[in-house]
């Protein structure tokens, strides 16, 4: 199967369901891609970097106000970042609201009772570098050496336990990660 029928197919399969899909950068964690940097400001005008955070799990999750299942999915990342924020794990959450509804982004993480850390691409410049299509909501996983574990696309409910398994998994320091998707997909490209 070529590559490019490969994301034709890929396309066709998880446009309309949305359906979380694990993208794999490689068998091994040493031949993961470097997530790009990340210099925001959070929802207190602080400036959260990802350089930060390295030695830490992070899960980066890219979302909106206006997203539907973005908001059904934001309780279970902070199930998860409860449950296993002592395990060095960390949610880094970005809002793509632009600057018109960037004054939703502080009241709906207060009425959430969101605890992560949130910050705001109003220029939508980062999710740009990660996920170029923008689609909504989007999920990297980012090992403890800063390089990218694996991609979601989408949420579905019960698409939060695949992820927990792989977030468990690189806690636990093992190089391979539980996967329902093809590891054999590319990541997006840049500028599509």
């Amino acid at each position: 199967m070529t590559r490019s029928f490969r994301r034709l197919a890929t396309a066709f399969l998880f446009a309309g369901s949305l359906t979380g899909l694990a993208l794999y950068g490689g068998d091994a964690a040493a031949a993961r891609e470097v997530a790009p940097g990340i210099e925001l400001r959070d929802t207190d005008n602080q400036l959260v970097t990802l350089a930060d955070l390295k030695g830490k799990v992070v899960l980066l999750n890219f979302w909106a106000t206006w997203c539907g299942p973005c908001m059904l999915e934001l309780p279970h990342l902070q199930k998860m970042y409860d449950d296993l924020k002592d395990q060095g794990f960390v949610v880094l959450s970005v809002s793509t609201d632009d600057a018109r509804d960037a004054s939703k982004v502080k009241p709906l993480v207060k009425a959430k009772r969101l605890t992560f850390p949130v910050v705001l691409d109003k220029d939508t410049a980062v999710v740009s570098q990660y996920n170029p299509n923008k689609i909504l909501p989007y999920t990297v996983l980012i090992d403890r050496e800063g390089r990218i574990a694996a991609r979601h696309q989408g949420y579905n409910p019960g698409d939060e336990v695949n992820i927990r398994a792989e977030v468990e998994a690189l806690l636990s320091g093992e190089g391979e990660l539980p996967s329902d998707g093809d590891p054999d997909l590319p990541a997006p490209p840049a500028g599509e």
